[in-house]
């Protein structure tokens, strides 16, 4: 029978599992500290009840009636309710050249259930709406040439897209993985999504390792629960959690789970 070990040997092993919990926990308190701010802050219109929610127009996209060119825009709005604390909704509208009106192509939680895709496609939303009672903020926009290329290969590149009846709010699939998926999916969008876009990295488990969605460098990701992606238009960024903490040297910014980028970012 092997000898009892002593109190006195045993000592280093509890204080280096004492010093690795004290670790995790400080990690974890100053990954959540950046939502509970932007939550208290009143920055998200966290109390608003979804049925007198407002979708007004920003006034950020071009009028159809006076912009003859193609426009493809991408945007992200805080999330409904608390969950804008940490995470945009995104969504891409694109208008085709003469076009009279904009079309809407997104993921939509509410969807999820049954035999519907989550993948909704609509023109009967303004491109720049709100997001339940939260103020847009344009991400990319392409015009022109550069912008009819896009909607040419539009179709195909959602309809690739792997989780058409899934929908999770963490950690993905959710509406930013949707987004992403068409940044990955059409390369000249040259696509960064904030690092509030919870999702974004959400990669199959077969499939670890692939292009950041702008396709300017290279992730690793775990699940979408723990990653690292470096690329000329992401800059540097660590996933823990779905939270994303990083750095911008391009565009010189940090970011910050729950403000996203310090500064530039809503």
């Amino acid at each position: 029978m092997p000898a009892a070990e002593s109190p006195t040997a045993a000592a280093p092993r509890r204080r280096r599992a004492r010093r690795l919990a004290s670790g995790a926990l400080a990690v974890f308190a100053l990954l959540l500290a950046g939502p509970i701010v932007t939550l208290l802050s009143g920055r998200v219109a966290a109390g608003t009840d979804w049925r007198t929610a407002t979708h007004r127009s920003a006034g950020i996209a071009p009028d159809p009636a006076t912009t003859h060119e193609a426009v493809v825009q991408v945007y992200a709005g805080r999330a409904f309710g608390w969950r804008g604390a940490f995470a945009d909704h995104t969504w891409l509208a694109a208008k085709p050249a003469g076009a009279a009106a904009y079309t809407r192509y997104e993921v939509i939680g509410w969807y999820a259930g049954g035999d519907r895709s989550v993948v909704a496609v609509s023109d009967r939303r303004a491109p720049d709406a709100e997001w339940y009672g939260n103020p847009p903020r344009l991400v990319r926009e392409l015009r022109g040439h550069a912008a009819e290329r896009v909607i040419a290969r539009l179709p195909e590149a959602i309809a690739a897209y792997g989780y058409p009846n899934t929908y999770r709010a963490w950690p993905g699939p959710n509406s930013n993985t949707f987004v992403a998926h068409l940044g990955r999916a059409l390369p000249e969008l040259r696509l960064a999504l904030p690092p509030t876009a919870i999702g974004k990295d959400f990669l199959p488990l077969d499939r670890m390792l692939g292009p950041t969605p702008s396709h300017t460098g290279v992730q690793f990701s775990v699940y979408g629960l723990f990653g690292v992606s470096a690329g000329i238009e992401e800059g540097l960024e660590v996933n823990l959690l779905g939270l994303v903490t990083g750095v911008d040297v391009a565009n010189p910014a940090l970011k910050l789970p729950g403000f996203g980028r310090v500064p530039g970012d809503g």
